[in-house]
Parts: structure tokens; C-alpha cells; sequence
């Protein structure tokens, strides 16, 4: 089983399908194989993981069951950035199961079918750190048995290497019997079809072979009948034609037909890192450093992120409704596509309090979004496309103790600034983009007339630690005043929200408002430090604005889970049914509008049931509306589910638990909660 990682979607979980194993609970599906099912889980933390637990009729045969228990016990032991670990596995459970760490990112395999072969100093990256990864499984003893491309994910971060030690507990007998050939033709060492044994060895030749085929598109072996591989694998000479010439030495070494002339995978780990750092100095200037064998690959490795849907996560208690709302999958968030070690800006010293035109107006809460917030402003270049890699990730809710250095600025921001920050770039500025544009755009539907207020682009500067906002905004001078106040404040929350708990790897620790005017020169009209500012909290600690209070119930990411686990009440899946039609002809109907390219069904619009919330969800997996479209798609659906829910409810009266709707739309790596409410009654609905 490889389905530790993927680009595609989780899968409904089956009929009779666990809702927990152990620890996690259980929301899909990610694949199945020979040896059991993988179910996608979630801990209680948000972790993402892969569950995979063995088929009942081995799991009945005391030998298999000695044979998983001991491969557990010895994949626990291994340890390595390219790996995929095991977190934990019950091997004495009715059906044992293991889990491991769920990455996202196409296979090798399917990277190559869809956008061709790995080239340049990728391809050198490539190779050092799936050798790297074999040597730290080979120094625990263990063999893996399966290397190939369906089993090498590529992550923004850089490949990882699954299934070490598990993917074939279930086949011991391929050391002892000659002639056990269990694998893949093209990927079986000549050994291994002369007697059946395996070891380092046999996976140094696998090894080989995956890299030609990174480099060539192709196996070097050809493909065809099983038996006619077998005899260019054991008497053939391996086509390497468009393998580097640089690479192609040490490949051809791990082709060897015998097994003693391999490289160990140690040592064709230092040789491919002195490849690369070879490759680096042609591309990088001669006095950039590094402190890790590691960090090289992250200097050159350039994969983007996939676009992987975020799963379930537990609600954070006391967080704000209008802040943060993009959710982000820790997992995928990792890539380093273009960055050095030795470039955080140096570490802040205390806080700094910011400037402010308005800054002798005490500090308020900005209101909450009602329950029928949309976002407002046109899309920008800081907000879309979706993210690109960014910075090393780390897990939401993590200590921000060990957060990175933030620069520290003797001089406040100025105008000649903001002209030298740039638009987002890599995932976690566009996260922190998306969040501010969006939440701004909440605030804009809260001020009322009289206050135009137009956010314009989120920007970025990282050498002084600074995210800046710029604006237009029409009103009296009261009205200018609260309305400067109260997005300052906003701003201050999402930054905390965003950066603080989802994104601490990111420099960024001050936020500057830019305010634009047609026929004047723009100025700065806040500067102020987001770790240290008092208005980034309410002041009753209630988490809701003094202004207007917000909704009592806002949708989540876990009650999103819960909405996308199937239902098998048929009165849900009526009336999801019925609705689900509706806004998918609707949807259809509005293709002017939205800028959609073809019609969309089932595949793209769904929706589901929290019952713990008594909320139905609607959500978008279309993923390529700009903010105007998607609040415009977002109306539409909202009404359509009020509607079903009321006239479910007028029809079925108090039988019918479910009085609260929520539509979301995919961005990125997670959804974005767009239009949510209570449909009381069918004037409560949007038109």
C-alpha cells in the first residue's frame, strides 16, 4: 500500500468503513491494495495521516502477524527528512493497522506522465535526497523492497520515499525461494530474478533505475512483457540516453549486475550532494553558505504545491469568527523552492508601538461578520493565484517560542517602503494575503453608508518585517477616522491569527496601512507591531466586537469534515439531492458571470451534513473564481440552501434538525468560508 501521500482527492469512506482506529478519526478513503485499505484520519491536534490497516484474512494468520509486528518494530526506527515516518500502529489489534504521516504531492510516477521529466538541478536534488533517504533505511537495518516511482511523492519540500520496511511484510518468502520474483518488471534487481533475495543491494539497483527514469521519462529497461524486462534487467545493457552526463556514472554503477560493484546508498548520497553543490555554484553566488546537506536541496528544488484539499480539523476554541478563516493543511506546507538558510532577517527586541493619524482614537474591536458576510474586493495579485512554495511550514497551534527571527526597524514604515514591498510570494504570504483581502472585504459589508472604504493589495517586505495594505476610503472625518481605526485593528487580528498560528515561520511582525487618493501622493497612516498590539484583542476577551456582535455559530473546518463524511439518512440525502441540482443548474446559468470555462456537476459543487452543529454545508471544489465570483457563486448558494432547509423543516417540522447553512469555496490548500446563516424562514434567505 502507497497511498501515504497524493494529489488527488480523499475518497467517501465505503459502507461498514471505521469511524475511528486508535486515535483518529476516520474521514475517507485515500486507496487500497494487496495488503489492506489506507483510510485518510485525523488526530485530535489536526494531524493528517494516512491509516493502513491490514485485509482481516491475513490479519488472522498468527506468522503474518509476528512478520507485521516486526516490521513495525523496526520502521519505528527510522527516521529522515525524505522519509515518510510511522507515527504509531497497533499490531495486536483484531486488524492491526499502522499510521503514518500524510504528505501531499503527485508520485513520481504520475509527475512524469503529466508534465515530463525531472531536469536541471532538480534533478541532482532528486537523487541526493532519495539516496539519503535509503541510506537512513538501510541504517536501521531494514530493506525496502519497492522502490519505483509510484512510490516517491514530490512535495513542495522535495521527494519523500514511502513505504519503507511495510510495503511487503507479507512476502517474506521473496528472501528465501529462488525464483520469487513478487515486484515490479523494470524495478527487480538481476539477483532477484536469479534467486529471490533481496537487500540494499537489490534497492541501490532499484534506486538506479528511478533516477534514469526521473531524468529520461522512461525505464531503462524498456517496458513490455514481464519476461522479456527480466532478460534486459539480467543480461541487457540499461538505455540511459538523456541522463546528465555528471549523473550518469554513478547511475550506471547502481546498475551493476553484480551486486558487490553497487554503491551503498551512503555513499551515493555524498556523491550526488557534491553533484549538486557543483550545480549551486553555477547558480548561486560563491560565499552563500550551508549548514545542512539538507538546505541544498531546498536551495534548488522546484516543485509547486498541489492542489490538495485541506481536511477536518478540530475547531480551535475562542478563535475569532472573521480572522483566519482560510484553512491551511499544515502537511503540505513545507516547500522551499528558491530559499537559502542564512537569510531570516536578525531577531526583534522588545515591541514598537505604531504611528497613526488616528492613533489618538482608543483602540476598538472591528466588528465580526454577520451572518451573511461575503467578501467584497476584486481579486489582486497579493490574494491570487493560489499559493506558490514558500518557507519551511509548521504545524498549526504550534509554540510560537521557537518562532523565527523578525526584523527590527529603527525607523517607521514610509511611503518609499511600501514602493519597495513586493506582491506575495510562496504559500504562506499568499495565505496571509487572502486572509487580510478577505476579512477586510467582511469589514467593508459592516460599515455602512456613508464610509466607502476600497482595500487595493496586500504587499510584502521581509528584510524589515513588514506586510502592508493598501486602501482608498471616502467619508466625513469621523466616519475616516473609525473606519481607519477599525481596519487597523481587523488587520492587526488576521496577522496575529495567521502568522502566529499558522505561518510562525514567516519574518513578518509589523503591519503598515497605505492609504491611496486620487490627485494626492499616498501616506502611511498606521504602523503598528501585530505581536504587541493591545487592539489585537478585545477588550472583554469575548472574542466578539463591541461594535456588533456577531453570529453565536460559525462554520468550521471540522464541521466542514463532518459535512463531507457521507450520509446514509435518506431524508439528508434528499434534500441534498434536490438542492444540490438546483445550484449546480444555477451555477451553469451564471457562467457569464463567473468566467466559468465548462459546466460543472457533482465533481466540483457538493454538499453535506454537520449534525453535531445542525448545519448543512455547501462548498466549491472548482477552485478558480477570483473573490468577486466566488461571493457572487457564494449569494446564489447560500439562498438556494436556506431555502431547502426551510422548506425541508416546513414539511417535516421539528423531525428536521438542521437550521444553519454555510457555503465555502477551495483556495488553495483549504477552503475559505464565504456566506453562512439560520434559515428561519424563507424572507430570512438570500435573494
Amino acid at each position: 500500500m502507497s497511498e501515504s501521500g497524493s494529489s488527488g482527492r480523499v475518497q467517501p469512506a465505503h459502507a461498514g468503513d471505521p469511524s475511528r482506529i486508535g486515535p483518529y478519526r476516520i474521514v475517507g478513503r485515500l486507496g487500497a491494495g494487496g495488503m489492506g485499505t489506507v483510510h485518510a484520519g485525523v488526530a485530535s491536534d489536526g494531524t493528517r495521516v494516512a491509516v493502513k490497516v491490514i485485509h482481516p484474512s491475513q490479519a488472522q494468520e498468527p506468522e503474518f502477524r509476528a512478520r507485521f509486528r516486526r516490521e513495525v518494530d523496526m520502521s519505528s526506527r527510522v527516521t529522515g527528512p525524505y522519509l515518510i515516518p510511522l507515527l504509531t500502529a497497533d499490531t495486536s489489534a483484531p486488524t492491526p493497522w499502522l499510521a503514518t504521516e500524510y504528505v501531499a504531492g503527485p508520485t513520481l510516477n504520475q509527475q512524469v506522465l503529466t508534465h515530463g521529466r525531472v531536469t536541471g538541478p532538480s534533478l541532482y536534488a532528486f537523487a541526493a535526497a532519495t539516496a539519503q533517504a535509503l541510506a537512513a533505511v538501510h541504517a536501521a537495518g531494514v530493506v525496502h523492497r519497492d522502490v519505483k516511482p509510484q512510490n516517491v511523492i514530490l512535495t513542495p519540500s522535495g521527494p519523500r520515499v514511502l513505504d519503507f520496511g511495510i510495503a511487503h511484510a507479507d512476502d517474506d518468502t521473496r528472501v528465501t525461494r529462488p525464483g520469487a520474483t513478487t515486484g515490479t518488471p523494470g524495478w527487480i534487481s538481476p539477483e532477484q530474478y536469479r534467486t529471490g533475495a533481496t537487500g540494499s543491494e537489490g534497492d541501490m539497483f532499484a534506486w538506479g533505475a528511478l533516477v534514469a527514469y526521473a531524468a529520461t521519462g522512461k525505464s531503462p529497461f524498456g517496458t513490455g512483457a514481464p519476461d522479456a524486462v527480466a532478460v534486459r534487467v539480467i543480461s541487457g545493457e540499461p538505455d540511459l540516453d538523456g541522463v546528465p552526463a555528471p549523473l550518469r556514472e554513478i547511475v550506471l554503477r547502481a546498475l551493476a549486475k553484480d551486486p558487490a560493484e553497487r554503491p551503498s546508498a551512503a555513499d551515493a548520497a555524498e556523491e550526488c550532494y557534491e553533484l549538486l553543490a557543483a550545480q549551486l555554484i553555477q547558480a548561486m553566488r560563491a560565499d552563500t553558505l550551508f549548514t545542512r546537506a539538507e538546505d541544498m536541496i531546498t536551495a534548488v528544488w522546484d516543485m509547486p504545491p498541489v492542489d490538495d484539499p485541506a481536511w477536518p480539523r478540530p475547531a480551535r476554541r475562542g478563535r475569532r469568527p472573521w480572522a483566519g478563516m482560510v484553512v491551511v493543511a499544515a502537511a503540505v506546507i513545507g516547500g522551499l523552492a528558491g530559499g537559502v538558510v542564512a537569510l531570516m532577517p536578525g531577531k526583534q527586541e522588545g515591541g514598537r508601538h505604531g504611528t497613526s493619524n488616528a492613533s489618538s482614537v482608543p483602540g476598538s474591536s472591528s466588528p465580526a461578520p454577520s451572518a451573511s458576510a461575503s467578501s467584497a474586493p476584486a481579486s489582486s495579485p497579493a490574494a491570487f493565484p493560489f499559493p506558490q512554495p514558500s518557507g519551511t511550514g509548521t504545524s498549526p497551534g504550534a509554540s510560537t517560542s521557537a518562532e523565527p527571527e523578525r526584523a527590527t526597524n529603527e525607523h517607521p514604515a514610509s511611503v518609499e517602503n511600501w514602493a519597495e514591498a513586493r506582491p506575495a510570494r510562496g504559500r504562506g504570504e499568499h495565505d496571509v494575503a487572502r486572509a487580510v483581502l478577505h476579512d477586510q472585504g467582511v469589514l467593508v459589508r459592516q460599515l455602512g453608508e456613508g464610509i466607502d472604504l476600497d482595500p487595493g493589495a496586500v504587499t510584502f517586505h521581509a528584510p524589515r518585517g513588514e506586510v502592508y495594505l493598501s486602501y482608498r476610503l471616502s467619508s466625513d472625518e469621523p466616519g475616516t477616522m473609525y473606519a481607519e481605526t477599525e481596519a487597523a485593528g481587523l488587520m492587526c487580528r488576521t496577522l496575529r491569527e495567521v502568522v502566529l498560528r499558522l505561518h510562525p515561520e514567516l519574518p513578518y511582525r509589523t503591519f503598515v496601512m497605505v492609504k491611496e487618493a486620487k490627485g494626492r501622493d499616498p501616506r502611511v497612516t498606521w504602523d503598528d507591531d501585530f505581536l504587541t498590539d493591545a487592539r489585537c484583542a478585545p477588550s472583554d476577551g469575548s472574542g466578539l466586537s463591541t461594535v456588533a456582535a456577531g453570529p453565536v455559530w460559525t462554520p468550521d473546518e471540522q464541521g466542514l469534515g463532518q459535512a463531507m463524511i457521507p450520509s446514509t439518512d435518506g431524508d439528508e440525502i434528499d434534500v441534498a439531492g434536490r438542492a444540490t441540482r438546483e445550484i449546480i443548474e444555477r451555477t451553469n446559468a451564471m457562467r457569464t458571470v463567473l468566467g466559468t470555462g465548462r459546466a460543472l456537476g457533482n465533481a466540483e459543487l457538493k454538499m453535506g451534513f454537520d449534525p453535531g452543529h445542525s448545519a448543512m454545508y455547501v462548498w466549491s471544489d472548482y477552485g478558480t473564481w477570483n473573490q468577486r465570483q466566488a461571493a457572487a457563486w457564494a449569494d446564489m448558494a447560500a439562498g438556494e440552501a436556506c431555502r431547502a432547509l426551510v422548506g425541508q423543516r416546513d414539511g417535516a417540522g421539528d423531525a428536521w434538525p438542521y437550521s444553519r447553512y454555510a457555503v465555502a469555496e477551495r483556495a488553495g490548500s483549504g477552503y475559505l468560508m464565504i456566506r453562512w446563516g439560520t434559515a428561519a424562514t424563507t424572507a430570512d434567505c438570500p435573494v
